[in-house]
């Protein structure tokens, strides 16, 4: 059964099949039927809230800031853990080491629980991901496929040497940074 999204469109992704929404969405990466990670959902329903404005109104042109900002620190995380497998000698897997479709699986279930120590390590300890990135499942995947290949570690060890967390010191999405106190002592 079809679902037209009306005025909700949060209440599906497009048209879709009538699914069990939230467990469908890689919460469960197990789940060989999920369909598109949270960051595509969030994505895709400010572009049909932004389609449904009236082109170039004050609301229109705020969606249209967000879509690009989105889109703008996707492309920005993707090409910093791009350029750490390239540091690394994967050069012509890059592409493809970080190429995570509803088709992907973990590779080994033993490895999820290290693939998220490792992420989660990867977001606490450096500037990888920005401030305020909610973690993507797709990075679950990569950092599965770099345990396979034995490159899990090594990988952190870059980040941290590339994207070193300095204290005091945030990056926000826009890659603009923002101190979270003064640098400077109190009077």
């Amino acid at each position: 059964m079809l679902i037209i999204s009306g005025n909700n469109p949060y209440s599906s992704f497009g048209a879709t099949l009538v699914r069990d929404d939230e467990k469908n969405l890689w919460s469960i990466p197990h789940d060989v039927s999920h369909t598109e990670a949270d960051d595509d959902r969030i994505l895709y329903n400010l572009i049909v809230i932004r389609n449904q404005q009236p082109k170039d109104s004050e609301e229109w042109q705020k969606l249209n800031y967000d879509i690009y900002t989105l889109r703008r620190t996707r492309r920005e995380v993707r090409n910093r853990w791009k350029r750490i497998l390239e540091d690394l000698g994967f050069q012509k897997e890059a592409d493809s080491l970080l190429s995570v479709t509803k088709l992907s699986t973990i590779s080994d279930s033993q490895n999820t629980r290290k693939a998220r120590e490792i992420l989660l390590k990867l977001a606490e300890e450096t500037n990888i991901f920005p401030t305020n990135w909610e973690l993507s499942e797709r990075y679950l995947f990569v950092v599965d496929r770099l345990i396979t290949l034995d490159a899990a570690e090594e990988f952190f060890k870059m980040a941290s040497l590339t994207y070193p967390k300095k204290p005091g010191l945030t990056y926000l999405a826009d890659g603009h940074k923002e101190l979270s106190h003064l640098p400077f002592p109190s009077p």
